[in-house]
């Protein structure tokens, strides 16, 4: 990151980043709900459960719109969720999106 740049450069260009939310995600519809999130802001990528109790995924869209999940991931959740910590990895610029839709994987 740092540096200034063009303010048009932000928000206009296409990112897409990994993401792994910690706490009570599982069995608290966490992955519907960030689906809906997801469309909602008009971003492809996908969500799963892991095996070790966090929920991961893939945010692909517009700039300004995946900082508004990654919020969301950090802080709101589904109703029901806890969440201690959401981690952000593997942020990249991408020159199209490589998912058609934002889907729920097993």
């Amino acid at each position: 990151g740092g540096g200034g740049g063009a303010a048009m450069a932000d928000g206009e260009g296409l990112v897409s980043v990994d993401y792994e939310v910690h706490g009570k995600v599982q069995g608290v519809f966490f992955r519907k709900y960030t689906q809906g999130e997801a469309k909602k802001l008009g971003l492809v990528g996908w969500v799963q459960n892991t095996s070790h109790g966090t929920v991961q995924g893939q945010i692909q869209g517009p700039t300004a719109r995946v900082r508004e999940l990654q919020e969301w991931l950090r802080k709101i959740g589904s109703p029901q969720s806890r969440i201690s910590r959401a981690e952000f990895s593997n942020e990249k610029k991408i020159e199209m999106l490589e998912h058609k839709e934002f889907q729920i994987l097993k």
